[in-house]
């Protein structure tokens, strides 16, 4: 199903789709997609943070984290197969991630935080302090090692001409990235380690979602069915706001 344009629709509407959305990726990492020792909550607390979906670690049977998975536990290794992406960035080193690292982010079950993944709301751009705590959120996370998968489905506005990725990637380094021209919206996974790497993928109303890398360590991750996940979200909307998104019906205001 190609990606619905959201911007001619209010915020609310937006903000039940974007319910369903995160509910439906966290099921999807439940059934399979994450090793046996991981798993994906949707909307909780951790660090002082509500994203998205959580995904977390629980200890072994002796109390213990184990630093990494393989490809036979359920993830996929880094070098051997990477995210096939359209651009691949890596930062310079944080000298603020060395410090954040000794500090382990925890959810209230005390199991480990590895990952969250974040939809972009308008809500995180409908002003400069919004768009800001978003920002601050996302590089806090990765400086703290918690890997992020952040999807932005709406376009651009005047406080993120470039996205999303921009205002992120600006706060870790210098740069000139710009979003190709006809593909406005961002899709990006992050792997947090002392050179923070981008893994991005970009698209436009209309365009198909491609699955999106969620790094459960520094050398595995798993891929994020981004698709299906959209579809059977979509598929639970009201009939009447379908119809609207794929233009079979015009919506005025009082009708």
């Amino acid at each position: 199903m190609p990606v619905h344009d959201w911007s001619q629709i209010d915020a609310g509407i937006f903000h039940a789709f974007h319910h369903d959305w995160i509910t439906e990726i966290a099921r999807e990492l439940n059934r399979g997609l994450l090793p046996p020792e991981y798993y994906a909550l949707p909307e909780q607390i951790a660090g002082g943070r509500g994203p998205d979906v959580l995904t977390l670690q629980r200890p072994s049977s002796n109390g213990s984290f184990p630093q990494s998975t393989s490809d036979d536990e359920g993830g996929v290794a880094l070098l051997a197969a990477p995210p096939k992406v359209r651009m691949r960035i890596l930062s310079e080193p944080d000298r603020y991630a060395a410090k954040a690292k000794a500090v382990v982010i925890r959810h209230t079950s005390n199991h480990r935080v590895i990952a969250m993944v974040e939809i972009v709301s308008p809500g995180n751009k409908n002003s400069r302090n919004a768009l800001r705590s978003f920002v601050s959120k996302a590089t806090e996370m990765l400086r703290s090692g918690v890997h992020l998968l952040i999807l932005d489905i709406l376009p651009p506005g005047e406080r993120d001409p470039q996205g999303i990725h921009k205002a992120i990637w600006d706060e870790l380094i210098d740069n000139e990235f710009a979003l190709p021209s006809d593909k406005p919206l961002t899709l990006s996974g992050y792997r947090a380690d002392q050179y923070p790497e981008a893994f991005l993928e970009f698209g436009a109303v209309g365009d198909p979602l491609p699955e999106m890398p969620l790094f459960l360590s520094i050398e595995t991750y798993v891929p994020v069915p981004l698709e299906a996940t959209y579809l059977s979200a979509f598929d639970g909307m009201p009939g009447y706001w379908r119809e609207v998104l794929d233009g079979k019906r015009v919506h005025r205001a009082g009708s």
